[in-house]
This record gives C-alpha cells, sequence and structure tokens, in this order.
C-alpha cells in the first residue's frame, strides 16, 4: 500500500533537525514571556503544526491572550507554571508539574504565571503553522 500524501514518485521529504541555538524569538509575542519558534511554515516548511518553546521569568505573567482557531498542547519541561482561565465566572489556576502536560482549546483567553523564583520552561505545539497571539485588554472573566 502507498501513501500518496507522504509518497511522491517515490521520494519523501528529508526530516529537519532545528538545534537549539537555531530558535527564533521573531514570532508572536505576549509581555512577560519570550516564545521562541522551531517548527513552522518559516522554518521548516511545515503546513499543520507549529512548535516552539516558551520561558516566563521568575515571579511574572503574561498579559491575557487567546491562539485564534488553533488547539495548543504545552508539556512543562521546567519550573513551576500556572495557567489561568475564566470558568463559571472565576478565574481557574491550573498548577501543572514538570513532566505534565496542558491543552488549551481554540480561542479560550487565558495567561501564563510564575509565581516561583525560578524561569519556567514549556514546550507548545499549535495545530495550525503560525503562532497565532491575540493579546487582550481586559480581566479573564
Amino acid at each position: 500500500m502507498v501513501d500518496s500524501e507522504a509518497n511522491d514518485g517515490g521520494w519523501h521529504a528529508p526530516l529537519r533537525h532545528i538545534p537549539a541555538a537555531n530558535l527564533s524569538s521573531d514570532t508572536g509575542q505576549t509581555p512577560g514571556m519570550v516564545r521562541r519558534e522551531a517548527i513552522s511554515a518559516r522554518t521548516v516548511g511545515s503546513q499543520r503544526i507549529w512548535m516552539g518553546e516558551t520561558t516566563v521569568a521568575p515571579r511574572t505573567a503574561s498579559s491575557n491572550h487567546h491562539h485564534g482557531d488553533s488547539e495548543t498542547a504545552i508539556y512543562v519541561v521546567s519550573g513551576s507554571p500556572v495557567f489561568v482561565f475564566a470558568e463559571d465566572g472565576r478565574e481557574v489556576r491550573l498548577a501543572p508539574k514538570p513532566g505534565d502536560y496542558v491543552f488549551v482549546p481554540p480561542y479560550t483567553p487565558h495567561r501564563e504565571e510564575n509565581p516561583a523564583g525560578e524561569t519556567a520552561v514549556v514546550i507548545l505545539a499549535r495545530s495550525s503553522q503560525a503562532a497565532v497571539v491575540v493579546n487582550l485588554d481586559g480581566p479573564l472573566t
């Protein structure tokens, strides 16, 4: 059986290696955090995913934002990030540990916080080829 999407005349596109030192901060940003792009249409020609790394400095918080129609998966590498969103008119706080995952549905307003004294690092994957970031004014609720 041949997968025609993955096989064009017997040739496949090559795998791509993006060294950590080559991640780019030339992507959508939110105050209070730094996003660095690894996998995207711009960096490797991906068509359906975006992937990168975000750091949140100690004792800081991002602004409220959402990621448009993108689904976002987050893997906590290190630190103590807190993810805040609104549910039933109140703020809810998720406090995952390193090794945990968080899912952010499309258009869901949220913010990242880092109340700890060490930098928090997370890996992001999105269902779009671009780092969609819509910064919001006002509270989550």
